[in-house]
């Protein structure tokens, strides 16, 4: 038997745990009203605006991926400059890599993969102030290019973006030859040949991406098949609660009345015979249950 110690006394560290762990369970969206709960927690953030304190609470709704939450948290926004004010840093570069290699081709709604191509290509503008601040590696360079859509080509805005992010990297060789590179000359010369061929294995009719890269990575899948939807969005102007307050605003109004004899609140009558004829019969009746209570006699 469970007893509850009512002598406790929680402290602000305790309540903040109890705090987290009911967000978390938000952010997970394993439910129709968690995802519902989500997408007013993504409102209330947009609303709020990012700024370099609050950032990290954006990357964490990003990491949610469902899209009805997504939505909420870009609203009208340009996805590409979502976090165009916030400094790139090795914290988000790293959430974004692990989103790209965790996630299948297709499994990305459009809008936060576009959060995360403009972040990368602002940060690889300049590839080598780029490769300062998060050091690439093959894999990273897979995960991204696996998101390349084959059948829409060079044409979609989001393949352009990873194209021209695989251009950037390229750039990183050349600099000190091909011969005789160790360390960290030698990471950015793999980098920059394996961007190349990612980069000419899409273009080329004649090759596949899985030639380059490996066949398990590029498996497409779509996002709307996982995802838990939110329960239907009614509109408050077309809820009930919206019908019984605009009647008790205007409570003898015509729609009122209406909808007060169509529920059995009052008798209505088609017209006033119809009244006068039940009015009487009711009065007959009164006059004649008295006239039965003079008839008796009084008791000795």
């Amino acid at each position: 038997m469970l007893l509850v110690d009512r002598q406790k006394i929680y402290t602000p560290e305790e309540i903040g745990e109890i705090e987290s762990v009911l967000l978390q369970r938000i952010l997970a969206c394993a439910t129709p009203h968690a995802v519902e709960a989500c997408i007013a927690y993504s409102r209330f953030l947009s609303l709020t605006g990012i700024t370099n304190e609050n950032y990290p609470l954006f990357v964490k709704v990003l990491e949610v991926g469902n899209h009805w939450v997504i939505d909420a948290l870009i609203g009208e926004r340009d996805p590409f400059l979502f976090l165009s004010s916030i400094q790139p840093n090795y914290e988000i570069l790293n959430v974004f890599f692990k989103l790209l290699a965790e996630r299948h081709p297709g499994e990305l709604y459009a809008k936060s993969l576009s959060v995360i191509l403009g972040v990368l290509q602002t940060t690889y503008n300049v590839p080598e102030d780029g490769f300062k601040i998060y050091r690439l590696t093959i894999s990273d360079l897979n995960s991204l290019g696996k998101h390349l859509d084959e059948e829409v080509g060079q044409e979609d805005s989001l393949n352009r973006v990873i194209l021209d992010i695989l251009d950037k990297i390229s750039m990183l060789q050349g600099r000190l030859g091909s011969e005789g590179l160790e360390g960290e000359d030698r990471d950015k010369e793999e980098l920059a040949i394996h961007s190349k061929e990612i980069m000419n294995f899409f273009f080329d009719d004649t090759k596949r991406l899985n030639q380059v890269i490996p066949q398990v990575l590029l498996i497409r899948k779509d996002f709307r098949n996982t995802e838990i939807a939110p329960r239907d969005e009614v509109r408050f102007e077309e809820s009930k609660l919206f019908q019984q307050e605009s009647m008790g605003e205007e409570p003898y109004s015509e729609e009122a009345g209406e909808a007060a004899a169509e529920e059995g609140y009052e008798e209505v009558y088609e017209d006033e015979e119809e009244y006068e004829e039940v009015y009487e019969e009711e009065e007959y009746e009164e006059e004649e249950s008295a006239g039965d209570e003079d008839l008796e006699p009084e008791p000795a």
